[in-house]
C-alpha cells in the first residue's frame, strides 16, 4: 500500500502528527493483537480530532473480522480495507493513480523491470489464483465459512501482490522480507487464519526471484521469505517441492549474503528442502518450525496431528542432514483440554529437543476457530503459570546454548548502535532471525574505526548470557 501511495504522489511519513491521511494496518490473530489495534486506532483518532490528520483509513485482519463493528463503534474512521483489497488503498486516500519518479532504493524498480502504470498497480495481484486439493476439500468442508461474520463480504481474499507491486522497504536497508505466498488451507482449531486470509496461494518462482534480484540490487544483502505455511509453496501450482526450488534458485544471487525462510509445517520438511539447505553457503541454516505441542492427544484436538516421539526424530533428522543447523519453534499452553500430565509431558519434550529458540503463546480463545466451541477450558491464570514455567525451562536451555558459542568465531551482520547504550552494538548472525531472536552486541571494534550497518564482520564471542552474546571483531 505505501508503494501504491508513493508511487502516486503520496509523500510517506512515520510520524502520524505530520501526516494528512492516517492508515494503520490490524492484526486480530489473538486478544492482545486485537487490543494493540483497537488502541492504536483510537490513538489515532486523537490525531485527526485534535491535530492534522484530515483522514483515517484502518486495513487488515482486524478489519476483515470485525468491519461493521468498527465502523458503527468508531465513526471518526472513513474507510476500511480488507486483506483482500489493497488496490483499493488509493481510492480511499483519495489519490489519483499517476505515476511519480521512482525513488532510489525505497520503491521497487529498474531497467530490467519497468515501473508499473496505474492500470497496472491496481489490476496487480488481483488474478483468480489456483489451489491446492486439500484447500478445496477443506473448503466443501466448511473451513473458510464466513457465515457468522460482520467482517467483510463473504468471498473469499485473493490477492496477491507480485514483482510488479510497487513497495517500499519498512525495514533497514540491507534487510528485507518477501512475502512468498498467501492464505492458509490447514484445519488447526484454534486458527481463524484460513477464514482471514483466504485459500492457500503461491506467486511463482520466477516473480519472487525477480523481487529479491531487484532488492539486491538495491542493496539487500538479507532476505527472509514469509507466509502463513511456506513449506506448501508452489503446491497449488503442481510444483513438488516448491521451496526447495526456490530457494536454489535464491542461493544464486551473488549479491545476496543469507537467505532464510519462517514458518514451517512440520510435516511438510522433505528431505529435499534438507539436502538444499545444506547444499548452499547462501542458505541460512535455520528452521523455523511451529509445532504448537508435544503431547498427541493436545495435537488431536489442535487438528494438527504428530506426536513427540515423531518430532523428535524430526529434529534429529535435521541436525543430522543439516549440520549446525538452528531450529526455533513456538508452543501454544493451555488449549481447551490439556491437562497437568499434557502439559509435563511438552516440558519433557522441550528438555529432550534442546531448541536453540522457543517462543510460548497463551491460549487465545478466538470465536470463529473451532476451538472457540470446545469444551473443559483451561483458567487463565493457570495458562499464564505453564507459559511462564515453560519459558522459564527454555531460559536455561537456552542460557546453556548460548555458552557454547563461547570462542568461537562467527559472522555477523552489523544493525547499528544499540537502544540500551551508543558504547555497544547490535548485530545478528544467520542463527538470528531479525526481531525473534537473541542479538549480538560488539563491545569491540578492533582495528574497524568506521563501522558500518548492514556490512558483515568476522567476530569472537567472548560472553554468552541466556539469549544474547558479546563479541568483538575481527
Amino acid at each position: 500500500m505505501m508503494g501504491m501511495l508513493s508511487t502516486s504522489g503520496a509523500e510517506i511519513t512515520a510520524h502520524a502528527e505530520d501526516a494528512d491521511i492516517i492508515v494503520v494496518n490490524t492484526c486480530s490473530f489473538i486478544d492482545t493483537a486485537k487490543q494493540e489495534s483497537v488502541d492504536t486506532i483510537l490513538e489515532m483518532v486523537e490525531h485527526k480530532l485534535h491535530g492534522r490528520a484530515k483522514k483515517l483509513i484502518v486495513t487488515g485482519c482486524l478489519v476483515e473480522r470485525y468491519r461493521d463493528e468498527i465502523q458503527k463503534n468508531i465513526p471518526e474512521i472513513d474507510a476500511v480495507l480488507g486483506t483482500g483489497e489493497l488496490a483499493d488503498i488509493l481510492a480511499a486516500a483519495g489519490i489519483a493513480p499517476a505515476i511519480a519518479e521512482p525513488t532510489p532504493f525505497t520503491i521497487l524498480s529498474s531497467s530490467a523491470h519497468p515501473h508499473p502504470t496505474a492500470s497496472q498497480q491496481l489490476k496487480s495481484g488481483l488474478q483468480q489464483p489456483a489451489s491446492r486439493p486439500e484447500g478445496d476439500a477443506r473448503q466443501k468442508a466448511g473451513r473458510f465459512a464466513r457465515d457468522a461474520w460482520t467482517g467483510t463480504s463473504a468471498e473469499l481474499p485473493t490477492y496477491l501482490y507480485d514483482e510488479n507491486t510497487p513497495r517500499l522497504l519498512s525495514t533497514a536497508r540491507h534487510s528485507a522480507y518477501i512475502k512468498i505466498a498467501e492464505g492458509c488451507d490447514h484445519p488447526c482449531a484454534f486458527c481463524i487464519i484460513p477464514q482471514i486470509r483466504g485459500k492457500f496461494r503461491s506467486r511463482t518462482i520466477a516473480s519472487v526471484v525477480a523481487e529479491a534480484t531487484r532488492l539486491a540490487a538495491q542493496g539487500v544483502r538479507e532476505i527472509n521469505l514469509i507466509g502463513q505455511d511456506t513449506t506448501c509453496f508452489g503446491e497449488d501450482l503442481g510444483i513438488q517441492d516448491g521451496l526447495a526450488a526456490l530457494l536454489e534458485q535464491l542461493a544464486q544471487i551473488e549479491d545476496l549474503r543469507w537467505v532464510r525462510f519462517l514458518y514451517a509445517y512440520p510435516n511438510k520438511i522433505t528431505p529435499r528442502l534438507l539436502e538444499v539447505l545444506a547444499k548452499y553457503p547462501r542458505l541460512c541454516r535455520y528452521i523455523d518450525v511451529p509445532l504448537q505441542h508435544a503431547a498427541t492427544s493436545v495435537l488431536k484436538r489442535m487438528k494438527r496431528g504428530g506426536s513427540a516421539e515423531i518430532f523428535l526424530k524430526l529434529i534429529a533428522k535435521m541436525r543430522l542432514v543439516v549440520p549446525e543447523i538452528t531450529v526455533r519453534t513456538s508452543f501454544i499452553v493451555g488449549f481447551p483440554g490439556e491437562t497437568e500430565d499434557d502439559f509435563q509431558q511438552l516440558c519433557n519434550f522441550v528438555t529432550a529437543a534442546q531448541f536453540d529458540w522457543l517462543g510460548v503463546f497463551s491460549y487465545s480463545d478466538e470465536e470463529g476457530s473451532p476451538a472457540y466451541l470446545l469444551g473443559d477450558k483451561v483458567a487463565p491464570k493457570e495458562i499464564e503459570r505453564r507459559r511462564r514455567k515453560l519459558m522459564h525451562l527454555q531460559k536455561r536451555i537456552s542460557r546453556k546454548r548460548r555458552k557454547q558459542w563461547i570462542g568461537r568465531e562467527i559472522e555477523v551482520m552489523l544493525e547499528g548502535p544499540s537502544e540500551e547504550t551508543d558504547l555497544l552494538w547490535e548485530a545478528r548472525t544467520p542463527a538470528h532471525a531479525p526481531e525473534i531472536d537473541g542479538k549480538v552486541f560488539i563491545n569491540d571494534f578492533g582495528e574497524h574505526e568506521s563501522p558500518k550497518a548492514g556490512s558483515f564482520y568476522r567476530a569472537i564471542v567472548e560472553e554468552a548470557h541466556d539469549y544474547d552474546l558479546v563479541a568483538r571483531l575481527l
